[in-house]
């Protein structure tokens, strides 16, 4: 035993009782190099679970501060740069029940997993190598997994349930990020938020809460694969429109997977977003006020931009569910359609059922990025954990969503309200024409719909891929991606 383990020993023993549990930062720090374009960057990478602490209040009294969760994080700081001048970038995946391993390991982060793609998927046990179009070369990095993620977990005799909903959630990860900056010392760097699916959610959220609450004004939100308004993936009764939403999807996906013979995506996307902005809409509106004539030209119209057979849309009373349309539009070839990425195909075990039993894209990417980060975390980064590290959880669920009883979720008003407050905020959207989580055209119609002035529009850019939910699992989607990303944070920082 070491004189300093001796130490730390006796300082634990002169603890009052009800102390000696309480919980601390299990920060573990490492060095690490990488070379980009010809250039060495040498950098810390921060790995391990910061405390959260609520301040408590007894009989009107201050009765200090309580542990309450504790969240893992992963931190890559540049050796040598500037704080003042340095941008740090707050990343994380969605869900809810996500932890960040598919930005860290999948595109943002200096080591990257090596999964294949479709039709050559790598075997276990699979692979790490150097990130070479890391945002790194350009920013920090932070990794938040929100609680009950990854190795992220409520504190000894607190209510995880605290964290599983909006508020929870976003005061929890907002927490995190002002932490790190206070205690990183960078009030002053410009600052980015990277989120991923409902991680747009979050990172919308995020801008106006870090805002408002602590006064920290950011650069710029990257936002890929966005939602931001759920009444435009809620295929519920009554609610048509992501029916007319995913339409131009569901023909990017057909066109993909050889339905429209030789006519270029470019066109087949403008049929059915022109279809969607206007005839699509008002027919479904119209119900049983078509006429026989009317009706056919619509199911005819659906059929030939979808892929799918007539009288299934004709069935379906012109409104396609988009899990059912992945496992209809390939049944005939005994196949399903990934959800997530739509490139993907795979089997099922039986074609006569309505919707699919699992998704052939999720379970392609899942083994690869599952054993990356349980070998990378322990062997490069040095941290050890014995609890299992949560890639994407249900012990989130329900997740809750009181703030909005009564009406549909959104964050659309927040991300406006964030942008009016700052106009220099940036805005990055990410859309694969291939998501089936996430359709790009429903992110569009929100976007259209944003009460900013007009000036503001010019803050918003967009960025397109041929890929899924997660583009940069398509090698050519992750390194143009790697450079739109390094390109908005560098003209959006200000400096």
């Amino acid at each position: 035993m070491t004189d300093k383990d001796n130490g730390d020993e006796q300082a634990a023993k002169d603890k009052p009782d009800d102390e000696r549990d309480l919980p601390v930062d299990d920060l573990v720090t490492t060095q690490h190099s990488i070379t980009v374009k010809r250039r060495k960057l040498n950098y810390t990478t921060t790995t391990g679970r910061v405390v959260l602490r609520q301040e408590v209040l007894t009989e009107g009294k201050f009765d200090g501060h309580q542990p309450k969760a504790e969240v893992f994080v992963t931190a890559y700081t540049l050796d040598g740069a500037d704080p003042a001048k340095r941008p740090v970038t707050f990343a994380f995946n969605g869900g809810p029940g996500s932890s960040s391993v598919w930005l860290h390991l999948g595109l943002l982060g200096p080591r990257r997993v090596v999964s294949g793609d479709v039709g050559d998927m790598a075997p276990p046990p699979y692979d790490l190598v150097d990130n070479a179009e890391t945002l790194l070369a350009h920013s920090d990095l932070v990794f938040i997994d929100p609680v009950s993620t990854g190795y992220s977990r409520a504190v000894k005799g607190e209510k995880p349930g605290e964290y599983h909903g909006f508020q929870g959630d976003l005061e929890s990860v907002g927490e995190v990020i002002r932490l790190w900056t206070s205690r990183n010392g960078r009030w002053m760097s410009p600052k980015f938020l990277a989120g991923e699916s409902y991680g747009t959610t979050r990172a919308a959220g995020l801008a106006e809460y870090l805002q408002s609450r602590y006064g920290m004004y950011l650069n710029g939100l990257m936002l890929i694969s966005s939602v931001l308004d759920f009444a435009t993936l809620d295929f519920s009764e009554g609610n048509d429109l992501p029916h007319t939403l995913f339409l131009p999807t569901y023909a990017a996906i057909a066109h993909y997977h050889g339905l429209h013979g030789s006519r270029a995506l470019e066109d087949v996307l403008a049929e059915a977003e022109e279809f969607a902005s206007r005839d699509y809409p008002w027919a479904l509106a119209r119900g049983n006020r078509l006429s026989t004539e009317e009706r056919a030209d619509v199911v005819a119209r659906l059929a030939r931009l979808t892929g799918l057979d007539e009288d299934y849309v004709d069935r379906v009373n012109l409104r396609v569910e988009h899990v059912r349309f992945f496992t209809e539009l390939l049944r005939s070839q005994r196949k399903v359609v990934g959800r997530l990425d739509s490139r993907f195909t795979g089997p099922d075990a039986d074609y006569g059922r309505e919707t699919f039993s699992e998704d052939p894209s999720y379970s392609a990417i899942l083994g690869p990025y599952t054993a990356a980060l349980n070998h990378y975390v322990r062997s490069e980064l040095e941290y050890e954990n014995d609890l299992p590290y949560e890639i994407l959880t249900v012990n989130v669920r329900p997740w809750s969503f009181k703030e909005f009883e009564g009406v549909h979720v959104t964050v659309a008003n927040k991300l406006a309200s964030a942008m009016r407050a700052n106009p220099h905020l940036r805005v990055h959207i990410a859309y694969g024409h291939l998501d089936g989580a996430t359709p790009y055209y429903a992110a569009e119609h929100v976007v259209a719909h944003l009460q900013i002035p007009d000036e503001l529009h010019a803050n918003i850019e967009a960025a397109y891929y041929p890929a899924g939910h997660m583009m940069y699992v398509h090698e050519p989607s992750r390194v143009q991606q790697s450079k739109d990303l390094a390109d908005f944070v560098q003209s959006a920082s200000n400096r």
